[in-house]
């Protein structure tokens, strides 16, 4: 066995993280810069960042070509990591503490995973059609059970973390050795149909809240592919039971690291909300009567305040990543 292909998977696990983060602080920036939609699309900065999602998307599913998915999937959390310093430098604001201990954790949790599951080649072994099939229908069947009993964010997040897993693992199967037929036709609508409803269900999710959801939707993805892996094609942890036992308390790390990135993201949109509201109504001038009968406008000097944009990356599938515009209404894959 090599390390080659491993090696090469988490490279391309790295830049793809390094292209949907970069396109997040693009895409928020544009945002902030820009009244609507329509602006946005006549601003070339955008298109850029457009074509980071897409390049970023393709680097995730090469490298499921080269790596498996229980290496492939959770360095997609890296992604949220790396928006931290990147929207820093970007707005000129400084890090929060709580944000700096998200990132250490996340990190120490995610090389934990990768010292006991990068072993190995390049994955030879995808699902064959009957399993894909199998696991369209139960990841479909728990989607829709979340989606009609689940009244928050959380069941939201939850559904469009399992979509965006099961899309991730059915794109291994187009990358790993493709053959024209009706089987991989199938697979392929398959793929672009979790794909898409990932992308949906994410947006509604975040529409009661960040924090939580954006945390749960991270952790459930690679926790869905990864499962799929183990169980159906035979991944595992390299050192047995203790392999076993660095990797559950990597998870563990990386679950509060993400959890605090979450928690800290919801903070300061929360803090640039009422920051925006305290600047409307100080600069609102008051008429009071004076003693001639006749209204007095006085009006109350204030500073503006300067309302911080925040970088959110959603957890994405492997073919449609998308970013939360906090400054508009309501990414990912």
């Amino acid at each position: 066995m090599t390390a080659s292909p491993v090696l090469l998977a988490v490279a391309l696990s790295l830049i793809s993280a390094v292209c949907y983060a970069t396109a997040a602080v693009v895409q928020e920036r544009t945002a902030a810069a820009t009244p609507g939609m329509r602006g946005a699309l006549a601003r070339g900065a955008w298109w850029g960042s457009v074509a980071l999602n897409a390049g970023g998307a393709l680097l995730h599913v090469v490298a499921l070509r080269y790596g498996p998915l229980t290496l492939v999937q959770p360095l997609g959390a890296l992604s949220l990591v790396l928006a931290v310093p990147l929207g820093s430098l970007a707005t000129g604001r400084r890090t929060s503490g709580t944000q700096w201990r998200g990132v250490a954790f996340t990190l120490v949790g995610l090389s934990t995973l990768l010292l006991v599951t990068a072993t190995g080649g390049a994955p030879h072994d995808t699902l064959g059609i009957t399993e894909v099939m199998a696991v369209a229908l139960f990841a479909a069947g728990a989607v829709a059970v979340l989606v009609s009993v689940g009244t928050g964010g959380l069941a939201f997040a939850a559904a469009s973390g399992i979509a965006s897993g099961v899309g991730s693992t059915l794109s291994q199967k187009l990358a790993v050795g493709p053959s024209v037929s009706w089987d991989t036709a199938l697979v392929g609508l398959l793929t672009v149909g979790f794909a898409v409803g990932g992308l949906l269900l994410s947006q509604q999710a975040y529409r009661s809240g960040l924090g939580g959801p954006l945390a749960l939707l991270t952790l459930v993805n690679p926790v869905t592919a990864s499962a799929i892996g183990i169980a159906l094609l035979g991944e595992g942890f390299q050192y047995g039971g203790t392999g076993t036992l660095l990797a559950l308390a990597g998870a563990v790390a990386a679950v509060y690291g993400v959890t605090l990135l979450s928690r800290a993201q919801e903070t300061s949109s929360t803090s640039s909300t009422s920051s925006t509201s305290s600047t409307s109504t100080t600069s609102t001038p008051s008429s009071t009567p004076s003693a001639s009968g006749a209204p007095r406008t006085s009006h109350t000097p204030h500073t503006p305040n300067r309302t911080v944009p925040v970088v959110v990356v959603a957890p994405r599938p492997s073919l449609t990543p998308a970013t939360v515009e906090l400054t508009g209404p309501a990414r990912s894959l």
